[in-house]
């Protein structure tokens, strides 16, 4: 799987670039499907905001790019859903889209439903995560990003070797600043990034590089 980890979605000319490069043919050309799922485990997010999502309703400009096609993949509802249905909605997409919300709850509900198990067979597949999207796929989050009160900590799946401070200075959250990202860091062993809503960082065979019009820095190597 091609990993396309941001904070804020699609935000700037050099992530959208950096997605074509990941998917190897226009958008227009290629069918996604969205996942708004974290949404339900974090306090702020409900009904509305997941709708925001799956229209583009929002800044974070991820469903709204001009897909060949769009569907929504419910993790909760694949449980009740036999796998030879969805498993090849999913390998069928080219993209999946993976809304912010509570990392911790989506890790779960990936296990629950299957989709973790499924990834290593998605080898062309490109993961577009926005926030605990991104976050899902690193080892730790740091208990400061946990809000679901059924967590059991703070590890999610681990399919990166680093971990993840997202909206750096974001003008919304007045407590993300560099300072309390170090002190973050200070929590959570292997490598963070701090990066703000104009940054991403793409992951391709193991190999981590960092596509940004905005501000990030690499906490700890």
């Amino acid at each position: 799987m091609k990993l396309l980890l941001t904070s804020g979605g699609v935000t700037n000319a050099s992530i959208h670039r950096a997605l074509l490069g990941l998917l190897g043919k226009p958008v227009a050309e290629a069918s996604a499907l969205c996942i708004p799922t974290a949404q339900w485990g974090h306090p702020w997010c409900g009904p509305a905001s997941a709708r925001r999502f799956i229209t583009d309703g929002s800044p974070a400009t991820m469903c709204g790019l001009g897909w060949k096609s769009v569907g929504v993949l419910e993790l909760t509802a694949l449980p009740s859903v036999s796998q030879d249905r969805w498993v090849p909605w999913v390998k069928e997409a080219d993209v999946l889209l993976v809304d912010g919300g509570d990392a911790t709850y989506l890790a779960h509900w990936m296990r629950a439903s299957g989709l973790a198990e499924l990834l290593p067979a998605l080898s062309e597949t490109v993961w577009v995560g926005l926030s605990a999207g991104s976050m899902v796929m690193t080892p730790r989050i740091g208990k400061l990003f946990v809000e679901w009160p059924g967590a059991p900590d703070d590890r999610t799946l681990g399919l990166v070797n680093f971990s993840i401070f997202p909206h750096l200075d974001h003008e919304m959250m007045p407590g993300n600043t560099l300072a309390a990202a170090e002190q973050w860091a200070s929590s959570v062993a292997g490598p963070c990034y701090a990066i703000d809503d104009q940054t991403a960082i793409t992951v391709v065979d193991g190999t981590a590089e960092v596509v940004s019009e905005g501000h990030w820095k690499l906490l700890r190597a």
